[in-house]
């Protein structure tokens, strides 16, 4: 295997620990930023120096050599806080007075200590009431990819690759993100809107972990790949079903549970931080 270290600059008593624990046979910088070592293996030693790569905000990945993004077929994206920075359902509650309140649910629910269906339903009934206006107000004024989102999407697109939105949060910001991105699908829940107002309730069946999973599970046998061709990114406990879909799960910036069941996990890099795991093609 080969170890990549990215983010910034290695100290090099650090370089030298990770060459002796890992057994690295070379090592190689790859600027900006980014150093590989060759024929490295981890080891309980490695895995001690981790709190120290962390502290130095530098991500790691064991990667298969030669491995290339045109080895893969379709990459799937959570929506909120992966591939854009905010949690949709968080911000149109501060238009209703009860960003706290809806903020902590979605904390609790991401951390995997509620249902996330409950926790839907719960947020949800806070926003009864409110002017469906604000969606457009929450796109236009708060709604930012996140880092490194566009250049991973645009260097998949290239390399053939088939993309995908599957969230949890709502087909208003999936549907406009598909087409301003140029996806090739997106899944996500309705909102129910009534007299111009949001009732609290979603429109058919919600949208929730078991459902990401089985839509990304109906595109990869749609689109004729094996589960080694699929990359699936997400940030919370609600992504989990969908990234043991795929052949390379990637945690991105999220709660240590999912971080500690993904194959990747990327803390202070921008979404094109995984670009850096794979061979030039």
């Amino acid at each position: 295997m080969n170890l990549v270290i990215q983010g910034g600059a290695l100290p090099t008593f650090l370089l030298e620990k990770l060459v002796a624990t890992t057994g690295a046979t070379s090592t190689t910088p790859q600027p900006p930023q980014v150093v590989l070592l060759q024929g490295a293996s981890r080891t309980p030693a490695f895995d001690a120096l981790i709190p120290l790569i962390e502290a130095e905000n530098l991500d790691w990945a064991f990667v298969e050599p030669g491995k290339k993004l045109s080895d893969f077929g379709l990459i799937c994206f959570d929506m909120d806080s992966t591939l854009i920075t905010i949690e949709c359902i968080d911000e149109l509650a501060d238009f209703a007075g009860k960003k706290a309140e809806v903020s902590a649910v979605t904390e609790s629910a991401m951390r995997g200590e509620i249902d996330y269906r409950e926790s839907l339903r719960r947020r949800l009934a806070l926003l009864e009431g409110l002017d469906a206006r604000v969606l457009a107000r929450v796109y236009g004024e708060r709604l930012l990819l996140s880092n490194g989102a566009r250049e991973l999407l645009e260097a998949c697109q290239a390399a053939g690759l088939r993309t995908a939105i599957l969230s949890g949060g709502f087909t208003y910001f999936t549907e406009r993100l598909r087409i301003e991105l140029g996806f090739d699908f997106a899944t996500s829940n309705e909102l129910e809107i009534r007299g111009g107002k949001l009732t609290g309730r979603v429109v058919g069946d919600i949208v929730d972990a078991a459902a990401k999973a089985h839509h990304l599970a109906r595109l990869t046998d749609e689109l004729g790949l094996r589960r080694e061709q699929v990359i699936a990114c997400g940030d919370g406990a609600n992504d989990l079903m969908m990234m043991a879909q795929a052949g390379l799960s990637v945690a991105f910036h999220a709660k240590p549970a999912t971080r500690a069941k993904a194959d990747v996990a990327i803390n202070f890099g921008g979404l094109d931080a995984l670009l850096n795991l794979f061979s030039p093609c």
